[in-house]
């Protein structure tokens, strides 16, 4: 392969003049510029990248690792690829399934300098594995973390859930199955603590009703309306871990002849596009803000800017699920 050295000398210039040419810069003349460009042509030279990353320090990359897709994790890789490619950044993305050495891959990657950043949507190893290798670059978190190395982007859905719970408590159900996700994770032990608050300050019996615990697919949300049907103590509303589950309750309900909300009601949580579709109530949770905050902390150390985040909240979305 053609070299810059070559090219100068085909060129009869300097390797300077050479690389001013290919970056595109100023103090060539246009008859150098064209002998040049008209050498690197003939040759099909194409630079380096991996020699510009070394000798920049920099490859204007950024890692997204999360355990696989979802319709929520589609929307923050929407928005963070965005906000990065309008500043010059690109994205990659390791898919992990909750693999510890494949998460390790893309951490050994930003210590040998290959990406510049991570995030990390959900991590499988433990933070402190994934606490030394800040000092190679920035890494930001989606998952609810205190620590003062790894910045988070969450927000406390404590709050938004109780929006939730009081939107259906105003609207006078009382007996409200909650359907909750992955019990470890921090942010369903939020909603946990919501629920069990919630039935103190309105003196319910929070375990009047089933509740359902590990769940979050469309498949399930259909699963528990026979459930409804065959349970003798039935809900009268049900507030889901995400818009998906809550669709699935929602279309199998109409296949099997229930009215919804006379029947029960259904809030979900996220406010996707399938909530929307389906007139679902749901909790507008602002994924693609918290990503763009993501990308602001990232950039903020990569570029030496110092770019505010956006202060974000939730927010009750009233459809006729409710």
């Amino acid at each position: 392969m053609a070299n810059i050295n070559e090219i100068a000398k085909l060129a009869g210039v300097s390797s300077a003049t050479v690389s001013r040419v290919i970056n595109k810069q100023n103090y060539v003349s246009e008859q150098t510029r064209a002998r040049v460009q008209a050498v690197i042509d003939e040759l099909d030279y194409v630079p380096n990248l991996n020699a510009v990353s070394l000798k920049k320090g920099a490859t204007k990359l950024i890692g997204i690792v999360a355990p696989t897709f979802s319709d929520s994790l589609n929307v923050f890789i929407r928005s963070f690829t965005v906000a990065a490619q309008e500043h010059g950044y690109n994205v990659t993305l390791f898919m992990t399934n909750i693999n510890r050495d494949k998460e390790l891959v893309a951490l050994e990657m930003l210590r040998r300098k290959q990406i510049d950043a991570l995030v990390l949507v959900i991590r499988s190893n433990d933070w402190e594995t994934i606490e030394p290798y800040t000092k190679y670059g920035p890494i930001v978190t989606w998952q609810r973390v205190l620590n003062q190395k790894i910045p988070s982007v969450f927000m406390n859905q404590y709050d938004g859930y109780m929006l939730g719970l009081e939107h259906l408590y105003e609207k006078g159900y009382r007996r409200i199955t909650n359907v909750y996700g992955v019990t470890s994770g921090l942010n369903t032990q939020s909603r946990m603590q919501a629920y069990l608050d919630f039935c103190n300050q309105h003196e319910l019996d929070p375990h009047a009703v089933r509740h359902f615990y590990g769940m979050g697919t469309r498949k399930q949300g259909e699963e528990l309306v026979h459930w409804f049907k065959e349970t003798q103590t039935k809900p009268d509303a049900f507030f889901t871990p995400n818009d998906y589950l809550a669709a699935g309750i929602v279309s199998e309900a109409r296949r099997q002849n229930l009215i919804i909300p006379k029947d029960f009601a259904v809030c979900g949580f996220d406010d996707l596009e399938l909530a929307h579709l389906l007139d679902i109530t749901t909790i507008h949770y602002p994924i693609d803000k918290q990503a763009i905050n993501a990308f602001t902390i990232i950039r903020n150390e990569l570029d030496g800017t110092n770019d505010a985040v956006e202060e974000l909240e939730f927010r009750l979305v009233i459809r006729k699920t409710t």
